[in-house]
């Protein structure tokens, strides 16, 4: 009876552990960005995050459910893409409200439909930047669809979504570098996604995900690193004042 018991007991801490695993994965992502959505809020100050960052987190995640259709990987991460979409598009629409409401001057509407790539992801409207991912998210399903059984095809799709995901953090990197300074950044957003993208790639490894998952993750946590070590270099440094606008 006795080893009834502690098998069920086995079992019941065995999927406790594996719900939580799951769930962690798919609200884990979104967590960093509480932070640094909180702290452009407070501030109304939002250029010190780079929107690059949502394009490649909205690209990586669009690419991940595309794979999906493919390889069918484990639902948690499936949902984890979807979540982190709604997360991006929230972050771009509160930078571009408060650049709007910062603006001294009207500003001049820069928007999709002009097709004028010198202002490319440095549109003034949040419309355009849903028009953008929805014609992405068109002509992607279009690809699948006409590609699905073209198996090197879908693994490059696969592997071009973890590989977009692992450089999210160049954007940030980069305009850290230029201003020298990490003035505006959320250092709490940054240490969350070291965090969580350890977690993240432990969970690969452990479950057994495609091979490019778990290499991407440890890039990824390679340049959440780099930019830990910006925080540091900088940190005496000011604000900059002519910090680059309208990323």
């Amino acid at each position: 009876m006795d080893w009834i018991i502690n098998d069920e007991l086995g079992l019941t801490v065995g999927h406790l552990v594996g719900w939580t695993s799951a769930s962690f994965m798919v609200v884990g992502g979104v967590l960093p960005y509480i932070p640094q959505y909180r702290q452009i809020k407070q501030t109304q100050d939002p250029e010190g995050f780079s929107l690059h960052v949502c394009l490649a987190l909205l690209v990586a995640n669009t690419l991940r459910i595309l794979f999906w259709f493919s390889s069918r990987y484990e639902l948690p991460l499936l949902v984890q893409s979807v979540v982190m979409n709604i997360t991006m598009f929230l972050m771009i629409h509160l930078c571009v409200k408060v650049r709007r409401n910062n603006a001294i001057m009207r500003m001049r509407e820069r928007v999709f439909s002009d097709f004028d790539s010198r202002y490319f992801w440095q549109w003034t409207d949040f419309q355009s930047y849903l028009d953008f991912m929805l014609v992405v998210w068109a002509v992607g399903a279009v690809i699948t669809y006409v590609m699905l059984s073209v198996t090197w095809f879908m693994e490059t799709i696969g592997f071009l979504a973890v590989f977009t995901e692992a450089m999210l953090g160049l954007p940030q990197f980069v305009r850290n570098y230029k201003n020298k300074s990490t003035h505006g950044m959320s250092i709490c957003m940054v240490i969350m996604w070291t965090a969580g993208d350890m977690f993240k790639t432990g969970y690969f490894i452990l479950r057994h995900a495609p091979t490019q998952f778990w290499i991407c993750g440890t890039l990824q946590v390679s340049l959440d690193l780099a930019i830990l070590l910006q925080v540091y270099i900088y940190r005496k440094n000011p604000a900059p004042r002519n910090a680059h606008r309208g990323d």
